[in-house]
């Protein structure tokens, strides 16, 4: 693929574990690749996800990767929720590559932490292990398996697994499918198309997730990203 969907591990550690509380959808993806930004270069991923419960998430994540630090991607997010449980949220981000995915088994390390300003204190965190898979031209397989903590879950340490798979369907268009499931709970799934006009700068992403926080039946997401 031209452009790699590149998820984002801050709106996974806004799952709750066992019930709705925290979540919002999306986020572009729940699965993560071991890919990094290009080194010298920062994106802005923002997401706007909606479910019929009216807890609706807005998300804005910036991220670099220095030039002097090439496989280390530097990040922030920055997360309100709507809704009856209305939260801003905040905290660092950061992946290290340790293996290209152009060798064929793209390997990294990645981690998150949430800070809750409704809680004023740090809510989650996660440390996931993605890697990335080129079976064919035009597809990509992402594997995750980790650990997440909640503070506010009935279980506030669980384990995480996950998988993706995405494919260049031409005309600047990707597909994504994915499922995950953590802590025990009921599995999730999510999917979705991806659009880069013109193979360039920005990326727009529609997409629709069952149980994407663990119980919530249906969540659809509006994503943009914005490379420089």
């Amino acid at each position: 693929m031209t452009r790699r969907i590149k998820p984002i591990l801050a709106a996974l550690l806004l799952l709750p574990f066992s019930t709705p509380a925290a979540w919002a959808a999306g986020g572009a993806h729940i699965i993560d690749d071991a890919s990094v930004e290009t080194p010298g270069h920062c994106h802005l991923e923002s997401w706007l996800a909606s479910n019929p419960q009216g807890t609706d998430l807005l998300n804005l994540s910036p991220a670099c990767t220095f030039a002097g630090l090439p496989r280390l991607e530097l990040g922030a997010s920055l997360q309100h929720q709507g809704g009856t449980s209305s939260d801003t949220s905040f905290g660092p981000t950061l992946k290290l590559n340790l293996r290209p995915v152009e060798t064929g088994l793209g390997i990294a390390l990645s981690g998150n932490a949430v800070w809750s300003d409704r809680n004023d204190r740090l809510d989650t965190a996660a440390l996931l292990l993605p890697l990335s898979l080129q079976p064919a031209e035009g597809w990509r397989i992402n594997l995750n398996g980790g650990w997440l903590y909640n503070r506010s879950g009935k279980l506030q340490t669980a384990g995480f697994i996950g998988a993706q798979v995405e494919h260049d369907l031409g005309h600047d268009v990707s597909l994504m499918v994915e499922g995950f499931a953590r802590g025990g709970g009921r599995p999730g799934a999510q999917m979705g198309l991806r659009w880069t006009p013109g193979g360039g700068v920005i990326d727009i992403d529609l997409l629709t997730g069952w149980r994407t926080d663990g119980s919530t039946a249906r969540t659809n997401t509006i994503g943009l990203t914005w490379r420089i």
